[in-house]
């Protein structure tokens, strides 16, 4: 009895498989739903995001391929000043999503992340504060050869910028011309501050380490987001 029990089981599974497949081929899944699928960066934000995320910058072609008609990039051959001191994969980065800048040399990964927060996070967040969308981002760099910066001097181990594993920005240009600048204007219910504590929290999502004001004087001015690190957001 339980051999014929298990193999009715086996055939149920079996089915369901089959039927599963079939279903599949009759009924194919948006992209943006599909596991198989590489990162397309306009997509809906799915429960698979991250993971295609994740899954392209594991590799530098497919982190290119995700910044292909996203971004505007020029790839460059890899630097290394140092053992500690370099960018690779390198590339010049002046416009992420419909947001310009002032061209920044930096990594795959932190393009492919920036243009994901710029799509997903600060155009949202900036037609809900202001009623238009942002033209520009400005930024302090993303490759530095320097320590951490600790604030009672530079601290005893490199800085994730002496790797262009994270870029610091400051403030936004919206589409009317208006520059806003982090600096005065975190505190309070302006419609600034509710537009950067959206842009810090969203930033979380596409940034393994994100430090702003609430972290310490440092970053009174400017959000730091790094690639690598084990999730910290403040």
């Amino acid at each position: 009895m339980a051999r014929l029990w298990r193999g009715g089981t086996a055939l149920v599974w079996a089915g369901l498989v089959l039927w599963g497949g079939w279903w599949l081929l009759s009924h194919p899944l948006p992209d943006h739903w599909n596991p198989l699928t590489p990162l397309d960066v306009a997509a809906p934000v799915t429960p698979l995001t991250g993971l295609k995320l994740r899954a392209a910058l594991r590799s530098t072609e497919a982190c290119f391929a995700a910044l292909d008609g996203q971004a505007r990039l020029t790839r460059m051959a890899p630097l290394r000043e140092s053992a500690t001191c370099f960018i690779d994969p390198r590339l010049r980065l002046d416009r992420a999503g419909r947001a310009d800048l002032v061209p920044v040399e930096t990594t795959c990964a932190i393009a492919l992340r920036l243009t994901m927060w710029e799509h997903h996070v600060l155009q949202p967040a900036a037609e809900t504060a202001f009623g238009q969308g942002i033209a520009a981002l400005h930024h302090q760099s993303s490759y530095n050869c320097r320590p951490i910066r600790m604030t009672g001097g530079a601290g005893t181990r490199m800085s994730s910028h002496a790797t262009a594993e994270a870029i610091d920005i400051r403030g936004v240009v919206l589409a009317d011309g208006q520059r806003v600048d982090l600096l005065g204007n975190w505190g309070g219910s302006t419609p600034e501050a509710e537009f950067y504590r959206a842009a810090r929290d969203g930033a979380c999502r596409w940034f393994s380490t994100v430090l702003g004001p609430e972290f310490n004087r440092l970053h009174a001015d400017h959000f730091h987001l790094q690639s690598t690190g084990w999730g910290t957001c403040r």
